[in-house]
């Protein structure tokens, strides 16, 4: 069944083709009703337009606060034409069927996420009006079609040019994108205000997490396939994301991302902006193969690559500064997926532009990198959420349970491996130096096994180093293997019964070991 137009409401914030639909809607013959803003662009492109208020009879008032919210507009667009006490509502009180409504809302998510802003600015963005017209007219589908996104206003315009009106399956098509954008919308919102205390500030983390959880994320882009061919896939940004983000990522060359690029950028981008230096993350399958802290991005790059070269063949790599030349040279000598850097020189993006089909992504300085929101993982008929883990231990202040201390030299490779463990899947261990990984063991069930995969995955001789567990040992064979690899010192969290035989094994081999109390499972 189709339903002619003759009457139209356009009210949008985002004004890009708005004035050509409108002339196509004109030239049909159709009425259009139109409030603030948009009104007055239609007349400026010389459109004959019906402000709401001349119809209604009622002024905007409030500022703009109110404008449609009124009997002659919803009547209009809520009645269903085939219910004849509905009509007769119409005509006793003269209004006039809205066959077609045209909003799109104020932007709020754009604001709430723009640094700077008050939280009355914000506030302002909640559209009122906007959200109204949309669920109505998304209600009575059967009747009215409803237009939300500027990308739809083509085909609406043609389909009505054709036939006079919009097709059942148009306008149940729209309704439903409709609802589901007053859905994300309202999301937002929920989302933006449940994170402020009463005096407007950001509120201190509650004790324990919300009752109900509820998410809009809008889909980027849609993914060749999954972590396996034979799965459907997609990516999802946050709304309301702030700072650089995977998401905001410009994408300068390359094949396009699939569901495991997205999965080892990420880790590989969290790694990179812990680090406090200028620093390289190699990361394979999601684990950091080589990290690496230098003078130059080259020197960085070529540090992580020796940690194990194997491994890092087609692998990710992010920068936690800008890439150059030297180092994009050296990059080009390999196989990657990808790279992520907050900035590339021209003459970068000259020498690896050969690499036709390598990824480069530019992200915004990772300095403001924060994972926001909550860490949420799906299992069988449910969702775990948890807070991110951050490392806000100091290792300067962890306790120091054995007869040697670290020197200054251990020290700082403790505070560097201890931050790469982190990154690392149970059970992790990381043989380091203070600028560079030596060998990492990932994702073994026994701690033990894990450290001789790491010593055995060494490029170079482990004498000297330090040895960062993510949590602890429950035997003293970890410790007897490291010892005999040459390390000097360990860092881990403690808390084993038996943390006593392994501080006699540290003793016993003259290792310094320390305990930070705090462990970074990740599994």
């Amino acid at each position: 069944m189709e339903h002619r137009i003759r009457r139209a409401l356009i009210s949008v914030f985002e004004k890009e083709g708005v004035a050509d639909l409108c002339r196509q809607l004109e030239a049909l013959d159709i009425e259009i009703l139109s409030s603030g803003g948009t009104a007055r662009l239609l007349e400026e492109e010389g459109l004959a337009v019906t402000p709401v208020s001349d119809y209604t009879g009622f002024p905007e008032m409030l500022g703009g606060r109110v404008k449609t919210l009124h009997p002659r507009i919803h009547g209009g667009i809520l009645a269903v034409r085939s219910n004849a006490e509905h009509m007769a509502d119409l005509e006793r009180n003269g209004i006039e069927p809205i066959d077609l409504v045209v909003v799109n809302l104020y932007p709020f998510e754009k604001t709430a996420t723009t640094e700077g802003i008050g939280v009355r600015d914000v506030v302002e963005m909640i559209d009122i009006g906007g959200p109204a017209l949309v669920r109505a007219a998304a209600k009575n589908y059967s009747h009215v079609g409803v237009v939300v996104d500027p990308q739809d206003y083509a085909a609406v315009a043609g389909e009505v040019a054709s036939t006079g009106g919009l097709t059942d399956e148009t306008r149940l098509r729209l309704a439903v994108k409709a609802f589901r954008h007053t859905s994300t919308y309202d999301s937002a919102v929920r989302a933006y205000l449940s994170g402020l205390g009463s005096d407007g500030a950001p509120k201190a983390a509650e004790a324990g997490l919300a009752e109900r959880l509820s998410f809009e994320f809008v889909k980027a882009q849609d993914l060749r396939y999954g972590e396996n061919p034979h799965q459907r896939a997609a990516f999802y940004r946050d709304p309301l994301g702030k700072g650089p983000n995977l998401a905001g990522a410009k994408q300068l060359q390359g094949k396009e991302l699939s569901f495991n690029n997205i999965l080892d950028f990420d880790a590989a981008l969290g790694l990179a902006a812990e680090l406090p230096d200028d620093g390289c993350v190699i990361i394979k399958h999601g684990n950091p193969c080589g990290t690496a802290l230098g003078s130059e991005p080259k020197a960085a790059f070529e540090r992580a690559l020796a940690c194990d070269p194997l491994s890092a063949f087609g692998g990710v790599i992010a920068f936690n500064r800008r890439v150059d030349q030297r180092a994009a040279e050296s990059i080009a000598e390999h196989f990657f997926e990808g790279v992520v850097a907050p900035q590339f020189d021209e003459d970068a993006k000259r020498a690896l532009a050969r690499k036709k089909k390598l990824r480069l992504l530019e992200i915004a300085d990772l300095a403001k990198f924060e994972r926001s929101g909550l860490d949420l993982r799906r299992v069988s008929g449910g969702l775990l959420a948890q807070d991110w883990d951050r490392v806000d231990e100091r290792v300067l202040d962890a306790e120091v349970v054995t007869r040697r201390k670290p020197t200054g030299s251990e020290w700082r490779a403790l505070e560097f491996a201890w931050i790469v463990t982190k990154n690392v899947k149970s059970n992790a261990i990381v043989f380091a130096l203070e600028d560079r990984t030596l060998g990492v063991g990932a994702g073994q069930m026994s701690r033990v096994d894990a450290a001789r995969i790491g010593i055995q995955k060494a490029q170079s001789s482990l004498d000297g180093s330090v040895m960062a567990s993510d949590a602890f040992f429950p035997f003293r064979d970890g410790i007897d293997v490291a010892a005999e690899a040459g390390v000097r010192a360990v860092i881990q969290p403690g808390g084993s019964i038996r943390d006593r035989e392994v501080i006699e094994a540290a003793d016993e081999h003259g290792i310094a070991m320390v305990f930070t109390g705090r462990r970074h499972f990740r599994h």
